[in-house]
């Protein structure tokens, strides 16, 4: 065989494989829930899409579900804040800008909370508030304070395993 034939006969092998790396690199890739602090929307061991251009296109909204890079690990939680917002627990009630705003999504007790301890009453500008929906279990923004958009990896709200959760996750 000579060698123009073999890389005729390879090429589509290597091209499949370069497209599913780029594909998986920019585009789309799974992502493991790790840990409890997403439950009960999300359980340990949930494999999920994160969409890596969803926010290429979209801006953060509250409630997303979003996975952080963060002090060098990947977590997944959900965006309650927006930049220039100010964020409020008060009796397991969110308020934002002082106004009440329902969660429309089952989570855990949320103890009152301020940003005062982080010598701030708002969100800062290109910064997000995120926690995690179990609020009592949860390393989150009310521990290590706001995360940057460049932080943000993506969106992810699709479960694909175990097969009795597939679905689509607010």
């Amino acid at each position: 065989m000579d060698t123009k034939r073999i890389v005729k006969s390879i090429l589509p092998y290597v091209l499949v494989i370069v497209a599913i790396v780029l594909l998986k690199m920019f585009v789309v890739t799974t992502v493991s829930v790790s840990g409890t602090s997403m439950s009960p929307t999300l359980h340990d061991g949930d494999l999920m899409i994160l969409s890596r251009v969803h926010y290429y296109f979209n801006d953060v909204h509250r409630f997303d579900i979003v996975v952080v890079h963060h002090e060098g690990e990947d977590i997944i939680k959900r965006v309650i804040g927006l930049p220039g917002e100010k964020v409020e627990y008060k009796d397991n009630t969110l308020y934002i800008n002082d106004q009440k705003v329902e969660e429309n999504f089952e989570h855990k007790m949320t103890d009152d909370f301020t940003f005062s301890k982080f010598d701030t009453e708002v969100v800062p500008d290109n910064m997000y508030f995120v926690v995690g929906d179990n609020r009592t279990d949860s390393y989150d923004g009310r521990y290590f304070g706001f995360i940057s958009k460049d932080e943000i990896k993506g969106s992810a709200n699709l479960v694909l395993f175990p097969f009795n959760r597939i679905g689509v996750k607010n």
